[in-house]
């Protein structure tokens, strides 16, 4: 067998999943300006908020069931589902939206959200299914990278389809696009190695003896009560909590920030707006490639590796936030520099805390990673309101400084918590004592 194998299919197909099911999720934000320009949507603020905020509304309803259902059905039929329901409702928002507004555009958007709750149990299941320890550091990374190039992409592509064709052109592209994926996956996925057709028999063994599944694996239920009392869980789970208070705090508050803060008018134009998705998406491959070097290498132990990149993936933003804090009004230049690396160096989580799911339990990491993405995405829900609320003046350089330093001690208490408690040892309970042979 070559290098190249059927598993980097499925990981190149996971990989244009997340690429497609984020581009889809952040369409909107680029498509309403435009259509706030015609008469028909002549929307308050208030009422473009609801919209944009529509799709969070369905997206942390079935992170928890999504995982349950990944670990006793599979991946497969969940990814497939997800990009299938996004593609049709993509294609459904330009006449929906002329003909019944804005509350049938929430619904739709409600409706994509809640589809793509399966998307990050399914990919961590299939992951824990088809890539070798030995390949994970830089196949992860490679796979979930396809989230901020699909966020980048469509944030750079979006204003050349609306000077050229329309807002409309946005959601049909992206709906022909998801729905060309979906045909291609249904041919090629596949749940695991031992449900695939077209993985040779040497192939499937190296994946399983590397990953100690051999034979065929049953459906094992999932062990709620030692999860929820398992000291490294909730270290994980404080974990995803505090990357998304930081996330969202940054993603929604930063232009705001340097508008009326530091009064820099950057346009609305894509082109600026992609820059930080690109320098995760680039740095992505940095710590995928360097933990498995040294990982091979014996430089480290998994744990280790892992915390030293999760580390850089918060520590360094807290530091940036911190430093971004100090820039003066009129350095435009500086403040996108910053931004970039706030957000690029949390490409540093994927190969910390977001594959420390996969690494404590494989057979469980579809549930794990619904629960804490559920209850992170909530937390991520509230960062924006608390901003709101230290924020009386926006104009007021301190009171913004507040919400940074509050972001960057969130970073960096959740992450000593992690250090400290977390574990990426395999977890008694990842193997039931009734399936213990």
């Amino acid at each position: 067998m070559g290098y190249w194998g059927f598993r980097h299919v499925q990981v190149f197909l996971q990989f244009t999943g997340l690429l497609m099911a984020f581009a889809m999720r952040i369409n909107m934000s680029m498509a309403i300006i435009a259509m706030t320009v015609e008469k028909s949507f002549a929307w308050k603020m208030q009422t473009q908020s609801v919209i944009l905020s529509s799709f969070l509304w369905g997206y942390v309803v079935l992170q928890i069931p999504s995982g349950v259902i990944a670990a006793r059905y599979g991946g497969k039929i969940l990814l497939a589902s997800c990009i299938a329901v996004n593609s049709a409702a993509c294609l459904l928002i330009p006449f929906v939206a002329y003909e019944t507004g804005w509350k049938g555009l929430c619904v739709l958007r409600v409706l994509q959200g809640l589809s793509q709750g399966f998307i990050f149990p399914a990919t961590h299941y299939l992951v824990s299914k088809w890539v070798p320890v030995e390949e994970k550091g830089r196949c992860v990374s490679f796979i979930y990278s396809g989230s901020y190039l699909g966020m980048g992409l469509q944030l750079l592509a979006s204003g050349f389809i609306i000077d050229i064709w329309d807002w409309p052109a946005i959601f049909y592209s992206n709906g022909l696009l998801g729905i060309i994926w979906f045909l291609c996956y249904v041919y090629f996925g596949a749940d695991c190695p031992q449900k695939s057709k077209m993985i040779s028999p040497e192939e499937r063994q190296l994946i399983q003896t590397s990953l100690g599944q051999v034979g065929n694996q049953k459906a094992l239920k999932t062990p709620w009560k030692a999860i929820l009392t398992s000291v490294p869980f909730h270290a994980l789970l404080t974990m995803h909590c505090g990357n998304n208070w930081g996330y969202w705090t940054l993603i929604t508050q930063l232009p705001s920030y340097m508008g009326q803060a530091l009064n820099i008018h950057i346009k609305k134009n894509g082109v600026v707006s992609s820059i930080p998705y690109f320098t995760t998406y680039v740095l992505s491959f940095v710590f995928g490639f360097a933990s498995d070097y040294a990982l091979k290498r014996k430089w480290c132990s998994i744990g280790t590796c892992r915390k030293v990149c999760n580390s850089v993936g918060e520590f360094g933003p807290a530091i940036m936030l911190i430093v971004l804090c100090q820039v003066p009004p009129g350095h435009p230049h500086a403040c996108i520099f910053l931004l970039a690396f706030v957000v690029g160096l949390n490409a540093g989580n994927l190969t910390g805390f977001l594959i420390t799911h996969i690494d404590m339990a494989p057979n469980f990491a579809g549930p794990l990673m619904g629960l804490t993405n559920c209850v992170a995405n909530f937390v991520g829900l509230i960062a924006p309101l608390v901003a709101g609320l230290i924020l009386e003046d926006e104009k007021d350089p301190n009171q913004w400084h507040m919400v940074f330093y509050l972001a960057s001690a969130v970073y960096i208490v959740t992450n000593v918590i992690f250090i400290i408690f977390a574990s990426n040892v395999e977890q008694p309970w990842n193997k039931p004592p009734q399936d213990i042979s």
